[in-house]
């Protein structure tokens, strides 16, 4: 170990040695230059931890164009005046370095919430828009150092698809929301981000569409898809509700669908009446079925139900000449029969499984035709 009085044009001047030399300077104590047999010079300091009584060395930087002796004294007054009022920055800069990133975070999300937590769909979902969207922009990032502009950022580039860039924003939020639970952070970026307007999508069948579509799907070779669709539009469940039904879900004697809580959006078991063709339909299929599955729609292994509809769909839709139009629409359609018949929002709201009184309101300017329907019976007495 040397002390000397450092300067530019002592550090310029030293010779490397066969080993590694550390000159440490008088006029700083703890302020010195490492020389290395190749003639590198880089800049150290070394102190003694307040909080836990170690010493520690750390380096400043290389002595050349990008730091000069003045630039590098100057940063060891400020470490130095740092460990005076206790902190500790080569423990900081430790514990940066092994700060968990916001691909850790993904993980510990999947791992700790979504998958015990949420819908297999669902946490496929997650994973998706994870991999796809957040991980290539964010995934290196330090979980807590991402910031506002980070996210405004990464939703404003979704702008095209303003539906696709608010789900990434909740699923960021939650995220994050988990991230200060788990004392990764104190704070949420996702706060006050403002999502993009949605135009919501209120699409269902006339009657003479609804008539050209029952013909398309009698006409249709693949009847397994065609009674899953029938049932849909007889039940107004959800596709997926569907397509992993089992027998055991039905009481085809009360004529009762008990939806397990698993299978429905809201988590909460279920309980559909079923109509007469509802019931027929059903029990139509379980005469003919022969793959000896505990579903009602199988797929290629008996073991799994039935899981994509999107190619018969369109086959089906396009024989049909019916444009703008989703199997999720099918809900909409169930509805609007009901509505449209006199059926009061409530109990449509009710068989839907609708846990918001608001979401079955998109139906209620259709509640006006029976209503004046009812009006032109007084108008006809006094005609």
């Amino acid at each position: 170990m040397s002390k000397i009085r450092l300067s530019k044009s002592v550090v310029d001047k030293l010779a490397p040695c066969p080993f590694d030399t550390v000159y440490w300077d008088t006029s700083l104590i703890g302020f010195g230059v490492r020389v290395k047999p190749n003639n590198t010079k880089s800049y150290v300091v070394q102190y003694r931890s307040k909080t836990t009584g170690r010493s520690r060395r750390k380096t400043i930087g290389q002595h050349g164009p990008l730091m000069s002796f003045a630039q590098a004294k100057e940063i060891a007054t400020g470490l130095f005046s740092d460990v005076l009022r206790g902190q500790d920055p080569v423990a900081e800069a430790k514990s940066k370095r092994d700060a968990p990133s916001v691909q850790d975070l993904a993980l510990q999300y999947l791992e700790i919430h979504a998958i015990p937590k949420k819908r297999p769909k669902s946490v496929a979902n997650d994973q998706s828009m994870l991999n796809r969207l957040i991980l290539p922009k964010l995934g290196n990032h330090r979980a807590s150092g991402v910031g506002h502009k980070d996210i405004q950022t990464l939703h404003n580039s979704l702008k095209q698809t303003p539906y696709q860039a608010n789900r990434v924003l909740s699923l960021l939020s939650k995220m994050f929301e988990l991230s200060i639970k788990w004392g990764w952070r104190t704070d949420n970026p996702v706060k006050g981000v403002e999502k993009f307007h949605e135009e919501k999508r209120y699409r269902w069948l006339s009657d003479d569409e609804l008539g050209r579509l029952v013909v398309a799907l009698n006409q249709h070779q693949n009847q397994k898809a065609a009674n899953a669709i029938r049932l849909q539009l007889l039940t107004g469940a959800r596709i997926g509700e569907v397509l992993t039904a089992r027998w055991v879900d039905f009481d085809l004697e009360r004529g009762v669908w008990i939806k397990p809580s698993h299978h429905t959006k809201q988590k909460r078991t279920e309980h559909l009446p079923l109509s007469t063709a509802s019931q027929e339909l059903l029990a139509g299929i379980f005469d003919i079925k022969n793959e000896g599955s505990e579903f009602v729609f199988p797929g290629r292994s008996p073991q799994k139900p039935l899981v994509d509809l999107k190619k018969f769909w369109r086959t089906v839709v396009t024989k049909a000449k019916i444009q703008d139009y989703r199997i999720h629409d099918n809900r909409h359609t169930h509805a609007s029969q009901l509505v449209s018949s006199g059926m009061s929002l409530a109990i449509v709201g009710r068989l839907l499984g609708h846990t918001n009184p608001m979401t079955t309101q998109r139906y209620s300017h259709l509640a006006d035709e029976p209503l004046r329907a009812a009006a032109e019976i007084m108008a006809s007495k006094l005609k």
